[in-house]
């Protein structure tokens, strides 16, 4: 069919950058009317109160890289489907160095000599009044998406020299490849853009490097995290309120209510919310979330707010739907919350992270000997030839945590899971036993039982510090804490 504004047969104008198919085709009369009589705006711009811990993080990176240039990219918006995209999240390195929200944005690190470096960070200012833009693209015009900041706006925020996105290219044809080291896999322009010296080991090691930089977090990151997490705890509470002790109700309720709870006190859920009731908490990243509870059964939750700073809480809770711990479901229970518990109490700068492991997965595999299903003794099934306990726990005991659920992967294996946790480090302790359905080794009123508990843990210079104890763990102290969200009833976020 024609365009309702376009005569049929009538030659169709050139379509702009950012229409399209679809979108009307304006007679001149009309855009010349939408180019005229607009008045300025500006924005009352604060300083970001974490710009110079920003700076901080820059200078420590330049120190790390003399004499290199340092691209790192912020990212690109990813189709969702045909012409809508996924809400857009900077990515974690660029977020860490920049505090800079918007895609598409480069941060170039030009070295100065033989030491240090001149920040640059290019970005898409706002919409001008000179072209058709504002009203035209629907990718980045201001009536279509909101106003975005201008360069000086940007420099204010974010304390950082800024330039526009369309000098870019010319930046980074001015990038010697052997000199260079570019954060790649985030801007498809930037990577075409800068050559890969060698085999690309020396872009890793930027990569490398950065996440190394975030296991130790500072005093606003932790600030920061323990914000995510207490509007964690409020999504639980949230939560145990909407959950009935004798009827079922969906999966995807408890996963809505509580992604209400994150997107009203944060930016978001930091990953998808696990809702396992029954058998379905046996699966470890059950995400579909298209079951129900059942009283009498189990319900296993892994959920977690991203804060408006884009750091995550990630926490698990295993509840009894009807409100009471079988006889059989609290022996469980409760040697998960040892495991968890011994795991905790030996946390403190310097010890090995795989020491950590030991310790939590010991007290599961004598659990599971107590229980009677391990074939072997607790000491053979420890044995780096046997293993045979990871059956009904397949998963470690945890990981580092921060900008990322999954945080610093980047880093060496020396620095993270084969080496010493220091002072400042975040991270999740969350052993967990899983009995399936199918599995025919353990006795039929086990089968279909998951439990994980899971609490985010700073590790400071006295032990370790439970940053999301706002929820009980202990068996009793659940139940105790179930009944208390029932009898306040359901509450929205304010």
């Amino acid at each position: 069919m024609a365009d309702s504004a376009t005569p049929a047969g009538a030659e169709q104008p050139a379509r702009k950058t950012g229409e399209r198919p679809y979108d009307p085709a304006f007679p001149e009369a009309f855009l010349a009317f939408m180019r005229e009589s607009w008045h300025d705006t500006t924005l009352d711009i604060a300083p970001s109160p974490a710009a110079p811990n920003f700076a901080a993080r820059r200078a420590q990176l330049s120190e790390a890289f003399a004499g290199y240039t340092l691209i790192i990219p912020s990212g690109r918006e990813q189709v969702r489907a045909n012409d809508t995209s996924y809400p857009f999240r900077p990515g974690t390195d660029f977020f860490y160095l920049t505090g800079e929200h918007d895609p598409d944005a480069v941060l170039i690190m030009r070295a100065t000599g033989t030491s240090g470096h001149d920040a640059t960070l290019y970005v898409r200012p706002r919409s001008p009044r000179d072209t058709d833009e504002f009203f035209r693209d629907a990718s980045y015009g201001e009536l279509w998406i909101g106003r975005r900041h201008t360069l000086e706006e940007k420099t204010a925020e974010l304390d950082i020299p800024t330039a526009h996105l369309n000098t870019l290219e010319k930046a980074l044809g001015d990038c010697a490849p052997g000199r260079t080291r570019t954060l790649r896999g985030f801007d498809p322009t930037v990577d075409a853009a800068v050559h890969v010296f060698g085999d690309g080991a020396a872009d890793r090691e930027l990569a490398v490097a950065c996440s190394e930089m975030r296991l130790v977090k500072d005093a606003w990151e932790i600030a920061q995290l323990q914000d995510a997490i207490d509007a964690t705890v409020r999504g639980f509470e949230d939560v145990a309120r909407i959950i009935p002790a004798d009827r079922a109700i969906s999966e995807r309720l408890i996963d809505g209510v509580f992604g209400l709870r994150a997107r009203h006190d944060g930016n978001a859920v930091g990953y998808s919310s696990i809702v396992g009731g029954g058998a379905h908490a046996t699966t470890l990243h059950w995400v579909r979330n298209d079951g129900f509870t059942t009283p009498g059964q189990l319900l296993l939750m892994d959920m977690g707010v991203e804060n408006n700073n884009l750091y995550t809480a990630d926490v698990t809770r295993t509840i009894p739907v009807n409100g009471t711990f079988t006889t059989l479901q609290r022996e469980v229970y409760d040697i998960v919350f040892a495991s968890q518990q011994a795991g905790m109490d030996i946390i403190k700068p310097g010890v090995d992270y795989k020491e950590i492991s030991e310790t939590c997965t010991r007290v599961l595999a004598e659990g599971l000997h107590d229980l009677g299903l391990l074939p072997v003794s607790v000491d053979e099934a420890m044995g780096e030839e046997s293993r045979v306990f990871r059956r009904w726990t397949l998963h470690g005991f945890g990981h580092m945590l921060g900008l990322d659920v999954h945080d610093c992967t980047n880093a060496r294996p020396e620095k993270y899971h084969k080496g010493p946790v220091g002072e400042g480090y975040v991270l999740t302790v969350e052993p967990g036993l899983y009995f399936q359905m199918e599995d025919e080794l353990v006795p039929e009123e086990l089968r279909g039982m998951g439990i994980r508990i899971e609490d985010d843990v700073l590790v400071t210079s006295a032990g370790a510090k439970n940053l999301s104890d706002g929820l009980p763990r202990r068996a009793a102290e659940v139940e105790q804490w179930l009944a208390a969200q029932r009898e306040s009833g359901p509450r929205l976020p304010g």
